[in-house]
């Protein structure tokens, strides 16, 4: 081992961008214990790496004493002076030890060691490079399944998508690029696991980041997300700029820019609507495609009383009740619907007095005519009482839908 071997650790710290003074220490340090293991010598043993055609020597501390008890641990006065002159009885002095075949050992156990070094340090730059990027959007490939969990190439490492993180419409084939969204992070025993997810709400939020640049200069801003992944989501926006129209901007030229988010996410339709500081009226707005005749907010139970169109009731609705639950996700308000009729209807039937005390929620949704008192609990009751068929949703709204 000669002075090749620290030029050897000068370039691993350039290329893996460990310190070389980590390299040294850690290499001194097995080497230590390795020459402890093989010559059975005990006390304190140091092991200096020399940049020298000398390379390895081993250096053992002892005590300076009058009579020597532990050879391994003392040494004669008269013999310490041979090396240093001026030592006293009590003071440490080191004895260099290195035996004949310490280069082959210092060579085999510096190997293993710095290839340790090099796994953990690339190790722990992988798990501080993706632990940044977490909330982040990056472009992987799919490189396998294994049972239900898929794996994507994201860079340095391959990323794990488990099941509960994946939109069961998507097909995920090999050699797929798409893009995810970084969730977590861990440290397992076999390094570094990076987390991602195509479910996340985020991802909607990021996508449009990338293809909207006025969200990414801070002039729109996203206020709210809802979704449901692989079906349907909805976005909040709004325009700290009066000239610049937030949905316009979303939507892009002939729908350009949504569709760019519709298509990385296999066609998942994807409404935007104006975010308001008024509840009433951003309620309203995240009922599109929908018309609102009315909204009544109640600000104590964070709810509200909608009334629609008899013609806009199942759209309002949707299907199964999607619409209303996301439009109840992203305002975080209770939503409770009524048509025209049906609130005709509740007026005839109820006494005057009545009517002005029930409230709307008493209204037994299981009764046909009054099914539509739908909240983001009872949408999918509404729809199975027949209140709100299934309309055919083009993936584009005219009325700022995308």
């Amino acid at each position: 081992m000669d002075g090749d071997f620290i030029e050897a650790l000068r370039a691993i710290e350039k290329e893996k961008d460990i310190p070389l003074e980590v390299l040294i220490e850690t290499v001194e340090s097995a080497l230590v214990t390795a020459y402890k293991k093989n010559f059975a010598t005990v006390g304190d043993v140091k092991v200096r790496v020399q940049s020298s055609k000398a390379g390895f020597k081993v250096f053992c501390e002892k005590m300076v004493v009058e009579e020597v008890t532990n050879s391994h641990a003392e040494i004669e006065i008269n013999g310490a002076r041979d090396i240093d002159p001026d030592v006293t009885v009590g003071d440490f002095i080191e004895l260099e030890v290195t035996p004949e075949d310490f280069g082959r050992i210092a060579a085999q156990t510096a190997k293993q060691v710095v290839m340790q070094r090099i796994r953990e340090a690339e190790r722990d730059q992988i798990f501080d490079e993706y632990s940044e990027k977490v909330g982040e959007v990056v472009t992987g490939i799919v490189q396998r399944r294994e049972q239900r969990n898929v794996f994507v190439n994201v860079g340095k490492i391959e990323a794990l998508l488990p099941a509960s993180e994946q939109v069961p419409t998507e097909p995920y084939r090999f050699n797929d690029r798409i893009k995810v969204y970084i969730l977590e992070v861990r440290r397992t025993p076999k390094g570094p696991q990076v987390i991602i997810s195509r479910t996340h709400p985020s991802l909607i939020r990021r996508l449009f980041e990338l293809e909207v640049p006025e969200i990414h200069d801070g002039i729109v801003t996203l206020k709210s997300v809802a979704r449901e992944a692989g079906s349907r989501s909805k976005i909040a926006v709004s325009s700290s700029e009066e000239k610049v129209d937030p949905v316009g901007a979303c939507v892009g030229h002939r729908g350009s820019r949504v569709q760019a988010v519709v298509n990385e996410l296999y066609d998942e339709k994807i409404d935007i609507v104006r975010w308001h500081e008024e509840p009433a009226r951003f309620i309203a707005e995240s009922l599109s495609p929908a018309k609102v005749l009315s909204v009544e907010v109640n600000d104590e139970t964070k709810s509200a009383f909608v009334i629609v169109p008899d013609n806009q009731l199942s759209l309002a609705i949707g299907k199964a009740g999607q619409n209303v639950r996301l439009a109840a996700r992203l305002t975080g308000w209770r939503i409770d619907i009524r048509s025209e009729a049906q609130l005709a209807r509740e007026a005839l039937t109820l006494p005057a007095e009545e009517a002005a005390e029930a409230p709307a929620e008493e209204t037994p949704a299981e009764q046909p005519e009054q099914a539509a008192a739908v909240t983001e609990e009872t949408a999918e009751k509404t729809d199975a009482a027949g209140e709100a068929p299934e309309e055919a949703e083009p993936s584009v709204e005219t009325n700022e839908t995308a």
